[in-house]
């Protein structure tokens, strides 16, 4: 009657999970800096989609920079066997038969 136990998984390190938010972050900043010139480059309806863009990406940019994917567990998680150990009753009858025996 052994369960299979999950082994404490541990997520990334903090400076690699760091760096990629970091990296996602400074890719949206980029494409707001990108609609802002262009923003100001275009005329029409183009214009105003692209100054949305610039005032809208502030606010995806960190939601998808603290975005986590720890929706399941890493595949190459290791599996561990944890023996059940079940004491019985006569167990601890026995136990006390003898030291009473003993005394």
């Amino acid at each position: 009657m052994t369960k299979t136990q999950s082994v404490t998984n541990l997520g990334e390190a903090p400076e690699i999970e760091r760096k990629r938010r970091m990296i996602k972050y400074t890719i949206a900043m980029t494409i707001r800096v990108l609609c802002l010139i262009l923003g100001m480059m275009v005329q029409g309806w183009l214009m105003w989609v692209f100054f949305a863009g610039a005032i809208l990406l502030p606010y995806f940019a960190v939601v998808l920079a603290n975005a986590q994917s720890n929706s399941e567990p890493p595949k190459t998680a290791a599996k561990a066997e944890a023996p059940t150990l079940a004491i019985s009753a006569d167990a601890f009858r026995e136990a006390a038969a003898k030291d009473s025996y003993q005394e």
